[in-house]
């Protein structure tokens, strides 16, 4: 499986020269060029490095640096600082934001690239999973299968999706914010309690063989725990 290199850039042709070299050199590259989505994606995709521009509409890369260096799940992507600014003071701030590197534009292609290489070297390679297994129940992630025991269970494509997350964090809950952002993206609207319906279709289609291990957190959100729930927070 190849490293996800996130390029937070608002100059496009910037972005599309470092989208091309970076896939050139075999990494999958995700591009979001907007400040206030920055942290959301950064949390969707889980990049190995991020590549992010100082300056950038509505939120800054420095800010942006700062609030993911505050995320449990996100603080220890490595952060490669892009920017116009030059001076020692500058480079300063965004190292003390929490940058691992800083390069000035412009920049030499193939000295960023050692740069990448270099911060890449500390991050664990990712791996590619088969299938993810919780109690009885067992996804297959390379047909996009899911049994409970013997028995295959028929998802639709949200559903599934909504699944593999429940299953990649037993016991965590997810809020419906989260869970609608990262399962159907932030460029779609639908309401919060869109989620309670695709809950509760997906309850009732593996429920079919075996008790009940999606959890309800009354007001916030679900999770998958494997102590069977009762069916009176169901549409909390």
């Amino acid at each position: 499986m190849k490293h996800v290199v996130m390029v937070i850039e608002d100059e496009e042709a910037i972005a599309l020269l470092l989208k091309y070299n970076l896939e050139k050199e075999g990494y999958d590259v995700v591009v979001e060029a907007r400040g206030n989505k920055a942290l959301g994606e950064v949390e969707r995709h889980h990049p190995s490095l991020i590549l992010l521009d100082w300056m950038l509409p509505e939120v800054s890369g420095v800010e942006i640096c700062k609030l993911i260096r505050t995320k449990p799940d996100i603080k220890n992507i490595p952060i490669i600082m892009l920017t116009a600014k030059g001076e020692e003071e500058d480079k300063v701030k965004g190292l003390s934001a929490g940058a691992d590197d800083y390069v000035t534009k412009p920049f030499s292609i193939p000295e960023l690239l050692a740069r990448v290489k270099s911060q890449l070297r500390r991050v664990p390679e990712p791996h590619t999973e088969k299938e993810l297994v919780f109690e009885d129940i067992r996804m297959d992630l390379i047909e996009k299968k899911v049994f409970r025991g013997d028995n295959y269970i028929h998802l639709g494509p949200t559903e599934f999706r909504l699944l593999k997350m429940l299953m990649e964090t037993p016991a965590k809950v997810f809020s419906r914010e989260y869970l609608l952002k990262t399962v159907w993206g932030d460029n779609i609207y639908v309401e919060s309690r869109t989620v309670d319906v695709h809950i509760r279709r997906l309850r009732k289609s593996l429920n079919d063989f075996g008790p009940d291990y999606i959890r309800t957190v009354r007001a916030t959100g679900y999770a998958l725990d494997n102590t069977p729930q009762s069916e009176t927070e169901e549409d909390a």
